[in-house]
């Protein structure tokens, strides 16, 4: 999943060396903290959200463990 997401996030930013995908799992639950430029952060969460909504129910279509899962985005100066 984690590969998938950086794929995904990859393709949508301009600065793709800054990109970094953190995983952390409690029990079946999975959050992951995507850290983008500051720059290319309305790229990845794209107009009311639908892009990051968008990538969020790809990762949870992809999901195994049938726990939650969960993408905060952050954008790194």
């Amino acid at each position: 999943m984690k590969e998938v997401l950086e794929y995904i996030v990859k393709s949508l930013v301009n600065n793709k060396e800054v990109v970094a995908v953190e995983e952390q799992v409690k029990g079946k639950n999975t959050n992951f903290v995507v850290t983008v430029d500051e720059k290319d952060l309305g790229s990845v969460i794209g107009r009311a959200g639908a892009i990051a909504n968008s990538i969020r129910t790809v990762v949870q279509a992809l999901n195994t463990s049938h726990g939650r899962v969960g993408i905060k985005f952050n954008g790194n100066k």
